[in-house]
């Protein structure tokens, strides 16, 4: 016969879990023994000490893969992730950046600037959850700029800078990226200039700027439970399917390519799942990347 007080703490377990999700919160799942975790069929998330978030600029999957003016940016789809299916939402590039932050374009269909929103996005809700959220822009020409265009620096391609929750200090030039890589927030984007985003430059100088600035990032997340996302806002060709690379790199990511489909709604899912956030707009209705994770920090 079952133990009194093994039965009565089941049921004392089973009103507190009832009692908490009609309030609407979450609730921790209980270790799963060894055998449950035997039998899982899916992996959630890693909580990752930091992930830093780059979008480039106006260039296809078939202008970026294979090509040898993209040697970095190969390198890493062969030893990380791969997406092969990964497309951006729409054109042209403003709705795409607002979108990956917060879940939707907002209503916004072109390249216009400014913008004010109310709506809520991914760095107020780290910030909510005690967690930290800093966008990097390269040449910004201060710390906390709201201006629309300055030299190769273009507040379109900042989508923080337009939600009113996003305090000015989380608006920083990419100068301010540490070296001490413990140091950055939760969750960085970095925005590269319209130069070294392939907007305006090349491919071959987006690809050596990334090398020349990030590799270090990435050497050093591999061995710091941190993670990189490359991505780009959209392709070149307005007609298309608006197909893009995305790459996956760093620590507790399995090499290979996948082949299920996504987008930037994805990727804002999974970074919301990594965190134990919300689902925003119509982040609700992608389905996280679950199966790109080794399970453990190499």
């Amino acid at each position: 016969m079952e133990d009194p007080m093994v039965n009565g703490r089941r049921w004392v377990a089973a009103i507190v879990t009832a009692a908490v999700a009609g309030l609407g919160m979450a609730v921790p799942a209980a270790p799963a023994s060894a055998g449950q975790l035997g039998n899982a069929t899916t992996a959630a998330v890693p909580r990752f000490d930091h992930a830093v978030l780059i979008m480039m600029e106006n260039r296809g999957y078939n202008s970026i893969i294979g090509s040898s003016h993209a040697p970095y940016l190969n390198s890493l789809a062969k030893q990380y992730a791969l997406f092969t299916k990964s497309s951006a939402l729409t054109h042209p590039s403003e709705p795409n950046y607002i979108a990956l932050l917060s879940g939707s374009t907002q209503g916004v269909k072109d390249d216009s600037c400014p913008h004010t929103f109310a709506a809520d996005n991914i760095a107020h809700q780290l910030a909510a959850s005690g967690r930290s959220f800093v966008g990097y822009s390269e040449s910004l020409p201060q710390a906390g700029y709201t201006g629309c265009e300055k030299g190769d620096y273009a507040r379109k391609h900042s989508p923080w800078v337009n939600f009113g929750d996003i305090p000015a200090s989380a608006n920083q030039p990419y100068t301010s990226f540490p070296t001490d890589y413990g140091k950055l927030p939760t969750v960085a984007w970095v925005t590269p200039n319209l130069q070294h985003d392939m907007h305006d430059g090349s491919i071959q100088q987006g690809d050596a700027w990334l090398k020349k600035n990030i590799d270090g990032y990435l050497q050093w997340a591999k061995t710091h439970n941190s993670l990189l996302i490359i991505t780009w806002d959209e392709d070149e060709d307005n007609g298309g399917n608006n197909s893009i690379p995305t790459i996956f790199a760093g620590a507790q990511v399995k090499s290979g390519q996948y082949a299920e489909k996504i987008n930037h709604y994805t990727v804002l899912r999974t970074l919301e799942d990594a965190y134990g956030l919300a689902a925003l707009g119509a982040a609700k209705k992608a389905t996280a990347i679950t199966d790109v994770w080794s399970g453990s920090a190499s």
